[in-house]
């Protein structure tokens, strides 16, 4: 068994079994990502459950004070995903969460072999998402290849993040946690507008 320089480092067998464990985490997630419920409760009331997983994201981000704000049509969740008022201090925070889950993740994980797993995580989560996306746009007659690709975008990045989370060996507790879990309830949490969190 050898140990790294530092005294409190984990020996390096450890670290071995902890990063593979890690990238299973990751590959597992993406195993199950074909049979996420993508978009099918899109416009439908919000359930108690979801509305407590939207509050435990924005306590979690930071913005306790956001007001949730059902969102009912894909007319409606095209002006919340194309308003150029959205809250810049809520793309920063996800930026800066994702940047500090990469750095602890990298921090155990070899670079390659964890961008490969997010790579083979994100087509599974594209394939998915766009299935999902098809089948909902078919069912409210939407013909909007920029609304169906900005969905598509945001089921990606919210399971990247979900498989940093894993990666970084974060806390249950984390932000991007309840995110991905809204997806899985075949929603669409698009963004903080105006003070506002807009789910679909």
């Amino acid at each position: 068994m050898t140990w790294d320089d530092d005294e409190d480092a984990i020996p390096a067998d450890e670290r071995i079994e902890e990063g593979l464990a890690r990238l299973v985490g990751i590959e597992r997630l993406g195993s199950r990502l074909l049979q996420v419920p993508w978009f099918t409760h899109v416009g439908q009331p919000l359930l108690a459950g979801e509305r407590e997983l939207a509050r435990q994201y924005l306590d979690a981000l930071g913005f306790s004070d956001a007001e949730l704000v059902p969102v009912q049509s894909w007319e409606e969740a095209a002006f919340a995903a194309e308003n150029p008022g959205f809250d810049t201090a809520w793309w920063d925070t996800e930026e800066q969460l994702r940047a500090a889950l990469t750095g602890d993740a990298l921090a155990l994980l070899d670079q390659t072999e964890l961008q490969i797993a997010l790579t083979r995580l994100s087509d599974r989560a594209a394939n998915g998402a766009k299935r999902g996306v098809r089948e909902a746009a078919a069912m409210a007659s939407l013909d909007d290849d920029s609304l169906s690709n900005a969905a598509i975008g945001s089921a990606v990045q919210a399971a990247h993040q979900r498989a940093l989370v894993l990666a970084a060996g974060a806390e249950a507790e984390h932000a991007f946690v309840p995110k991905f879990a809204l997806f899985e309830h075949g929603r669409w949490p698009i963004a903080v507008v105006g003070g506002t969190f807009h789910l679909f």
